[in-house]
């Protein structure tokens, strides 16, 4: 008796903290999409301040350059290394420019420079956001009939719609020129069949829609970072459970969107 007493007991437990913590889930996603739809009506708003928009630019997008070019330059490397490893005696190596740019221009340039991009900025915007919630900051924004949301996360979500799509084309670029480094030093081949694979069954369907979903994984990062840092507690230690909060989240978005997109592009 006292057992299936004890048993009862631990699963309500176990139901209280799994509703407790849905609770909270079900809460923190109704804010998001809140904060995401009022983001999105209010980016009209953005050329009444460019400045700020270009500041961030700046700040967002060209401060991640070195980063992702030398992330960009190693993705075409190991494409090609594991192109040959996959398929070395099945598919001609003729072939292996065009694997390279599929992969590349579709999948991996795309949701690796995001990852890149979510790591480096959604923590940026979180632990930005979250020091201004913890000092209070954004309550004297709001004592002045100040909207955070216009001069804060629209200038952030603008610069990342626009610098995200930018640093992914400098990105594919820089990997098919590591893909053509490595294989004019390693592979049995010369650059001209190479190239020729590149152009085999190019398709520039493939480059729009692999820039098309930058555009969107652009505006979840920046929001997605905001978000947590809004929701930020407790001083300094919440502002890191922010960030990290924050990276994890987005990078479950972009792959949660690629997968849809993908989908939709079938």
């Amino acid at each position: 008796m006292n057992l299936l007493l004890s048993g009862i007991m631990k699963v309500g437990v176990l139901g209280r903290f799994a509703g407790r913590r849905g609770g909270d889930f079900l809460r923190s996603t109704s804010r998001f999409g809140l904060l995401f739809f009022q983001t999105i009506s209010r980016l009209p708003l953005v050329f009444k301040n460019p400045d700020i928009t270009i500041s961030h630019m700046f700040t967002l997008g060209i401060e991640s350059l070195p980063l992702v070019s030398i992330i960009a330059l190693f993705l075409g490397s190991v494409t090609v290394t594991q192109a040959i490893y996959q398929m070395g005696g099945i598919i001609p190596l003729r072939y292996l420019g065009v694997l390279v740019s599929k992969s590349v221009v579709t999948e991996l340039g795309p949701v690796m420079t995001a990852m890149v991009f979510a790591g480096r900025v959604a923590t940026g915007i979180a632990a930005e956001v979250g020091s201004m919630r913890t000092s209070e900051q954004l309550d004297a924004m709001k004592v002045l009939r100040l909207d955070t949301i216009r001069y804060l996360i629209v200038p952030k979500t603008a610069a990342c719609i626009i610098m995200l799509p930018a640093l992914v084309i400098w990105a594919e670029l820089l990997a098919i020129m590591g893909a053509l480094i490595t294989v004019i030093l390693t592979v049995d081949i010369t650059a001209y069949t190479f190239l020729s694979g590149l152009r085999l069954f190019f398709n520039p369907v493939d480059v729009f829609v692999g820039i098309a979903k930058t555009v969107v994984f652009g505006a979840m990062i920046a929001i997605t970072g905001s978000h947590f840092g809004f929701e930020t507690r407790g001083g300094a230690e919440g502002v890191g459970n922010a960030t990290t909060k924050a990276v994890i989240t987005s990078a479950v978005l972009i792959l949660i969107f690629d997968f849809l997109i993908a989908l939709l592009a079938l």
